[in-house]
């Protein structure tokens, strides 16, 4: 059964979570806020009363959350008395009551819940609180590599539909005989990116591989690199002179009109870096949809949104300078390895978390692999990767 002190303990992380997120002023600037939304003239510019919406309803999930969470732990103080009077002269020190163990499960909610809310206080960076856009590219390998980057595509939108976000395919070009050799994955809700920018970096699997006739153990990678999605705002200013566009006709299994007509769009920009003056060329493709003029208003968002993380990396790296620190892991490095044979077992190379449900991490189930990395980068973790597995 739970102890009171493991009680006392949650009460005295939700009284510090409280602190962090000024739970008593975020309950004035809700009815402060509500009650501009009672205007009559509220509505009148219905852009700038959605951005108003997003704020309010931003600071109401605080406190409705600490205010659930807070519900949640003081109903732990009735119910432990209740296991404690069930339990009332019980030989065996390990026996269970019905009370018991609806407080163990009571308890272990209200720690699920407290935990959510603290892992998304963690969330505070610039751009944590947009959408994110997801690509996937396969490494070399062919059709294996082509195979696992399917499986991960698979994965994430799994992870996405499972946590609320609407999820969208951008773009993808499929392999010439299975799976995809690049996919391009929006995610359009609240903290999208601030939980996937854990996954930036190489995804190493080990399987028996299904298309090699001799059974080996083969070794596949493919890449996964995540940005923010910006929203209307966010100002992102792009330079016409720089931009070209180019129109094709989408592949793919798409009807007639999809191989037909020209309702593929392919951006270029020239991004210059205000630092060093070098150029770089963002290439977008954007598939969507069969309507070319649809494709190309997505193409320039990703492209904002390309442009706000170049900018968002470049001042981090700037800070990172003058701190005198440097960033733990730069995209391109291994973060985790899905190992399928000779046993089970995924392991982030970062944390050193791991676990043998395979099929429940390809499934989509991600978020322990999330919260962790996100822990350790909050507070300053270790900077060595873990060893990997073979």
């Amino acid at each position: 059964m739970i102890l009171k002190d493991e009680i006392d303990a949650l009460h005295q992380r939700l009284d510090t979570l409280g602190s962090c997120i000024d739970i008593a002023g975020k309950r004035s600037q809700v009815a402060a806020l509500q009650k501009k939304t009672e205007a009559p003239d509220f509505w009148n510019d219905p852009k700038a009363a959605e951005a108003f919406m997003k704020n309010l309803n931003g600071i109401k999930f605080w406190v409705s959350g600490f205010d659930n969470v807070s519900t949640e732990v003081d109903d732990l103080d009735v119910l432990y008395e209740f296991a404690k009077d069930s339990l009332a002269g019980a030989a065996d020190e390990t026996a269970q009551t019905d009370e018991s163990k609806e407080l163990d499960s009571a308890y272990s909610q209200a720690v699920a819940h407290l935990e959510a809310l603290e892992l998304r206080n963690m969330l505070g960076e610039e751009g944590d609180s947009l959408g994110a856009v997801l690509t996937i590219n396969s490494g070399a390998g062919g059709t294996e590599a082509n195979d696992w980057s399917a499986m991960l595509m698979r994965m994430y939108m799994r992870w996405g539909e499972r946590n609320g976000h609407k999820v969208t395919v951008t773009d993808l070009q499929e392999g010439d005989e299975v799976g995809i050799k690049s996919v391009t994955i929006e995610f359009d809700g609240e903290y999208a990116y601030g939980y996937l920018k854990a996954e930036n970096g190489v995804h190493r699997l080990v399987r028996i591989s299904p298309f090699n006739s001799q059974g080996k153990r083969q070794t596949t990678f493919s890449s996964v690199f995540v940005y923010p999605l910006v929203d209307d705002s966010i100002e992102v200013t792009v330079n016409p002179s720089k931009l070209s566009w180019d129109t094709f006709r989408a592949g793919g299994h798409g009807g007639q009109n999809v191989n037909k007509v020209e309702s593929g769009v392919r951006l270029r920009y020239i991004y210059t870096d205000p630092d060093t003056g070098k150029d770089e060329e963002i290439l977008i493709e954007n598939t969507e949809t069969r309507d070319q003029p649809k494709n190309r208003a997505k193409a320039l968002l990703l492209l904002k949104s390309r442009l706000y993380d170049l900018e968002m990396k470049r001042r981090d790296a700037k800070k990172a300078e003058i701190e005198g620190t440097k960033k733990r892991i730069e995209w391109g490095s291994q973060i985790r390895s899905y190992v399928l044979h000779p046993y089970k077992m995924v392991n982030d190379l970062r944390t050193g978390y791991k676990t043998a449900d395979t099929q429940g991490v390809l499934d989509g189930d991600l978020n322990e692999f999330m919260k962790r990395y996100l822990m350790q980068e909050g507070s300053g973790g270790p900077v060595a990767p873990v060893e990997d597995i073979d």
